[in-house]
């Protein structure tokens, strides 16, 4: 059976640069959404799942008002999160990151991530297409969850605004990183949501 997980980074928001948690998309978010629908169009999707956060829902709906036999359905388990804590073998360099993260919220994007994978992740009966419209590190999260690498190793990985990754699950078999933050179907205007100086 093929069981397939789409994984889309929300698109731009209005005003992220100042620091705001949450906000509709930007016009350059919503040409990103729209490109992205159009980059999807032809897929078989058999459901779609979204952030319930602004953004993400903004772009869920837009991407999906072009596939009429889905409707997205928002989950907590594609919220925004700190998937995981420091670790042993952790290089120095990304130390930094946990300054200002409090171990309540490790806790949270631990448990959260552990019942995204288990619900995701898992071998299907049937052939399956799945949309996940969500956020930078979860997605980095999953592809680190494909590879089986030591649980930092999420840190470092980015996705652009409406940046395409393609998982397969397998039964039998580890699961397969078809392509990873594929930007072919964005023109280079749109192209933001990387970190120009990564602190990691």
């Amino acid at each position: 059976m093929v069981h397939y997980l789409y994984l889309v980074r929300h698109g731009e928001q209005v005003d992220a640069e100042h620091g705001l948690p949450d906000g509709p998309l930007s016009g350059r978010g919503i040409r990103q959404a729209e490109a992205i629908a159009e980059r999807l169009g032809g897929v078989p999707f058999t459901a779609a799942w979204t952030s319930p956060l602004q953004r993400a829902q903004e772009t869920a709906r837009i991407m999906t008002e072009r596939m009429p036999a889905i409707e997205p359905e928002p989950t907590a388990l594609l919220m925004d999160c700190i998937p995981a804590g420091p670790t042993p073998d952790m290089p120095h360099a990304f130390e930094p990151f946990y300054g200002s993260v409090t171990p309540e919220e490790i806790a949270a994007g631990e448990a959260q991530m552990a019942d995204a994978v288990a619900e995701w992740m898992r071998p299907s009966r049937d052939d399956r297409h799945e949309l996940l419209i969500t956020h930078n590190f979860v997605i980095s999260w999953f592809v680190r969850e494909a590879f089986g690498a030591p649980t930092w190793r999420w840190m470092g990985l980015n996705q652009a605004h409406c940046g395409l990754t393609i998982i397969r699950v397998r039964s039998a078999k580890p699961p397969v990183l078809v392509t990873h933050n594929d930007l072919g179907h964005l023109p280079a205007e749109l192209r933001t949501g990387l970190p120009e100086n990564q602190p990691f």
